[in-house]
């Protein structure tokens, strides 16, 4: 499949910007823990193709997120006219996406990317890496101290770092936290856009059940309460409809 086939731009709602998807490249990437993997150009087309409309589905969600929390303009997230760039693993299950520059790699044999929800929750993920790189590195400058006093305290221990995870993904060969992985870039990113999840998951669940099935995050250590707050503030505009604690 050549690299330069650019497919027809997707509408992800009728007042959103358009989102493109793409080729990726074929190439070796350093996977961190995961070692070296091999990527290669696939369209979300054949057996690939649902990948196409949860694609579409996440960003409509998304959008609609977004437009409900009525941002002040200019807003200070961005969450449109993003390219998805669609590649395949050789051999392996990860990464499920990156992101960079306004574009998201996207592996159509990514372990967390079977499903619909599996898609949109890592959608939002990449999305807020996006929006970290382009507000300076936010996370590095905002949020590195006290991520560094919950590794030294736990390193890589579950029971000591569940009350600072801000989501529940794992990674699976050593059963730690993905926000809290060694060797996985700048861990601080990760924290940073599992937080992000997190904010979105809440928010959604209050506006649909009117109160949380489980504590807020915020309501954790005073470590969790911090960077929650830093972030809604930076990110969204200070919107939280999430009781306070």
């Amino acid at each position: 499949m050549r690299a330069s086939v650019i497919l027809v731009a997707l509408v992800a709602t009728a007042h959103a910007d358009t989102f493109t998807i793409e080729p990726g490249q074929d190439e070796m990437m350093d996977g961190g823990y995961r070692g070296t993997i091999h990527l290669v150009p696939q369209l979300p087309e054949g057996r690939y193709k649902k990948h196409r409309t949860w694609v579409a589905q996440a960003m409509k969600h998304i959008d609609a997120f977004f437009t409900g929390l009525a941002l002040p303009d200019p807003a200070p997230y961005r969450w449109s006219g993003v390219t998805f760039k669609f590649v395949r693993s050789v051999g392996k299950h990860t990464p499920s996406a990156y992101a960079t520059s306004w574009a998201i790699t996207y592996n159509v044999e990514g372990s967390l990317l079977t499903s619909e929800a599996g898609v949109e929750e890592t959608i939002f993920h990449e999305m807020f890496h996006l929006n970290d790189e382009a507000h300076d590195g936010w996370s590095s400058k905002h949020l590195a101290a006290d991520y560094a006093a919950i590794v030294k305290q736990c390193g890589t221990k579950v029971r000591c770092l569940a009350p600072y995870a801000p989501n529940d993904t794992k990674v699976r060969a050593s059963g730690t936290y993905y926000a809290f992985q060694p060797n996985n870039g700048d861990g601080v990113h990760e924290y940073a856009a599992e937080l992000a999840v997190r904010y979105w998951k809440e928010q959604r669940e209050i506006a649909a059940h009117g109160k949380l099935a489980h504590r807020a995050f915020k309501c954790g250590p005073a470590e969790n309460a911090r960077a929650w707050k830093a972030l809604v503030d930076e990110f969204f505009a200070g919107n939280d409809s999430v009781p306070a604690c």
